[in-house]
């Protein structure tokens, strides 16, 4: 399956038994990080939730605050086409990612977004395409088609950006759980204790525990 670990940055990838040190996945960004018996996970390191973060601050700095929720919801009712791409080293640090947003578009002869749910609409638009993007790099890399997406993190509570994630992949995704870092490291020390007999079995029941929402393409109904 591939995976999207989702927060403020976001890691796309899958696991491989072997690593993948070949040049052509060097020049793709993509890196092999060491998993729990050896395994790897094949990833790249994209943007994520930052951009909408960075917006979410120069609101609440002139005195506007907005949840994510809230945000993620005025967001769908938009329908501006504009797509940036959330890789650009104008959104790594930019003094208004408001107006780094709008230079994009003007540079490129997109509509500029006018209003703060246009401007979250065209970040959370631009990164699905950003996964879409990456998904299928990975599976020209590794050679396997993957029906699926799994997100983790505080990424997975995005409703807006899972449906967008599922439509623009054509994949189906699952989200959640949100705390999997430490539900990971639990797992393994559960393991060496006895409790699971093996990975499989840890995540067979982490599967069973913990309230996973499951998003299908459109066309193919919502669960």
């Amino acid at each position: 399956v591939l995976y999207i670990s989702s927060g403020t940055w976001s890691l796309m990838g899958t696991e491989l038994k072997d690593a993948d040190c070949r040049e052509m996945s060097m020049e793709a960004n993509f890196t092999n990080e060491g998993g729990y018996e050896y395994r790897y996970r094949f990833l790249k390191n994209i943007m994520g939730l930052w951009m909408i973060q960075s917006v979410r601050r120069e609101w609440k700095e002139a005195g506007e605050t907005y949840s994510y929720g809230e945000i993620c919801e005025r967001a769908s009712r938009e329908r501006i086409p504009s797509i940036v791409d959330c890789n650009d080293g104008r959104f790594l640090a930019p003094e208004s990612m408001c107006e780094a947003v709008r230079g994009f578009c003007r540079e490129t002869g997109q509509p500029v977004p006018e209003t703060k749910w246009e401007m979250a609409a065209v970040i959370y638009n631009s990164l699905a395409e950003c996964y879409r993007i990456c998904s299928q790099e990975i599976e020209e890399l590794t050679g396997i088609s993957y029906d699926r997406i799994h997100i983790v993190g505080g990424g997975a509570n995005a409703d807006y950006l899972n449906r967008l994630t599922a439509n623009a992949t054509g994949r189906t995704v699952y989200a959640g759980p949100t705390e999997a870092t430490a539900i990971g490291n639990l797992a393994v020390q559960m393991m060496k204790g006895g409790e699971y007999e093996s990975l499989e079995d840890a995540r067979e029941n982490i599967a069973k525990s913990f309230e996973i929402k499951v998003y299908e393409p459109e066309g193919r109904g919502d669960v």
